[in-house]
């Protein structure tokens, strides 16, 4: 393979997310997955053809296409991304012991817990082949970051577990779990991007922190909306981590604020067997309320967000160029200012 040509940063050829996405859709439409055995690639074709919204390989994309046009170059990286997110979820669904994914059955209520297991690791294997594919020049660096992200992911999962059972939990340690469980995958993509398109080490540094603080805040985000979303715009429930006594920034940051009676309400409601789930929901809320959780969330979202912004500002190909990575931060976000 040869060199890649990378274009001098004034007349790249910018896409818009929406264009990164499509060729995105159109790249993976043709990667051709084996047919037999069919219990073990149906799942896998299942999996990736779920909708989804294709954060990781569109930010890996736009990172990639602020240094250089030639975006083939960079499609079997965005491919390997997308097919290790999903394999997560596969994996995922197993440990959480989830129906649902997608708003369609799970793999694993589909085929089972065997199927799910064998088809995540073909998953994770085909996501290495990917990878192969990108230029020799820059594989061994962007092998180094994958591994690292692969690795950080199964970390904050094992921290998201082990929480589950741990009494106490300070802000800190949720911060960093979230961190490795959700924004190090969007990091890891922002990095290889820049990587594949030549960017300095300065500007893959900015990159990766911009992906990393805005994933953050995405999970932040998340937490919020579980307790004080729209039902109707979200399309799910609210409160289900209220009632499944999830520890989340909120139940964290209110226990630590709360007096002993209301520590009391945080710790059991969800398991108080008299209460419906609508009153259990209604009566962590009040609590919350009471502490002003919601505002301090908002906060944290809002710094995170804004530190990720401002890593765009001093990139080498001018603020201006970056204006693409700022349309995906907002659109994350679903923030229209």
């Amino acid at each position: 393979m040869g060199e890649i040509k990378v274009h001098s940063h004034s007349n790249t050829m910018k896409h818009s997310i929406t264009e990164l996405q499509k060729m995105f859709e159109g790249y993976l439409a043709q990667i051709e997955v084996p047919s037999e055995p069919e219990r073990l690639y149906t799942p896998f074709i299942y999996s990736m053809s779920g909708g989804g919204k294709r954060l990781r390989p569109t930010l890996l994309l736009a990172c990639y296409n602020l240094f250089s046009d030639d975006l083939a170059q960079a499609m079997p990286a965005a491919t390997a991304i997308e097919v290790f997110h999903n394999f997560t979820l596969l994996h995922d669904d197993i440990m959480d012991n989830a129906a649902m994914r997608r708003g369609r059955e799970s793999v694993y209520a589909k085929w089972g817990v065997n199927v799910a297991l064998l088809s995540g690791d073909a998953m994770l294997i085909a996501a290495y082949r990917m990878l192969q594919k990108s230029p020799v020049k820059q594989l061994p660096r962007i092998l180094e970051v994958f591994n690292t992200m692969a690795l950080q992911v199964c970390e904050g999962q094992q921290y998201d577990m082990d929480f589950e059972n741990a009494r106490k939990i300070s802000v800190v340690d949720y911060m960093r779990m979230i961190e490795l469980k959700t924004a190090v995958l969007l990091a890891g993509a922002a990095e290889t991007g820049a990587i594949l398109g030549g960017a300095s080490d300065e500007d893959c540094r900015k990159l990766r922190r911009f992906a990393l603080e805005l994933g953050m805040a995405f999970q932040l985000q998340d937490d919020l909306l579980d307790c004080y979303g729209d039902e109707k715009r979200l399309g799910k429930r609210i409160g289900g981590d209220i009632l499944e006594g999830k520890k989340t920034f909120l139940a964290i940051k209110a226990m630590s604020m709360a007096d002993e009676s209301d520590r009391e309400i945080l710790r059991n409601t969800y398991k108080d067997k008299t209460l419906s789930d609508e009153s259990k929901i209604a009566r962590i809320l009040e609590v919350y309320d009471r502490l002003g959780i919601a505002r301090q969330t908002e906060q944290q979202i809002s710094s995170r967000f804004e530190r990720a912004l401002s890593q765009l500002e001093t990139l080498s190909t001018g603020a201006e160029s970056a204006g693409v990575l700022t349309l995906f931060a907002k659109s994350l976000m679903g923030r229209t200012k």
